[in-house]
């Protein structure tokens, strides 16, 4: 059961690193670093809006309206750290 723990443990991990990935790209496309015309940049940023925007979109009907202040990535990763502690407290349930 301790394997099922590590697994469940590295999805959450990947999970943000995901998103990590997309705030800072956001960042970079914003203040033009990135240009998304660029096709390999464009790929990228299309494949990680598809794969976030169903989690951010349900995060988003919550919040209230910040005025262009998105805060649905910051939610998403309180939610992944908290998951995150409760499996490493309920731990011995996976021996």
């Amino acid at each position: 059961m301790i394997s099922l723990f590590q697994i469940l443990m590295l999805i959450l991990d990947i999970a943000k690193f995901i998103i990590f990935v997309h705030i800072i790209m956001s960042w970079l496309i914003n203040f033009e670093v990135l240009n998304l015309r660029q096709p390999l940049v464009g790929q990228i940023w299309d494949g990680l809006s598809r794969l976030l925007e169903p989690i951010y979109s349900q995060v988003r009907r919550i919040l209230p309206s910040m005025g262009g202040l998105d805060l649905a990535p910051l939610i998403v990763l309180v939610a992944i750290y908290a998951l995150q502690i409760v499996l490493r407290n309920n731990m011995v349930a996976f021996y």
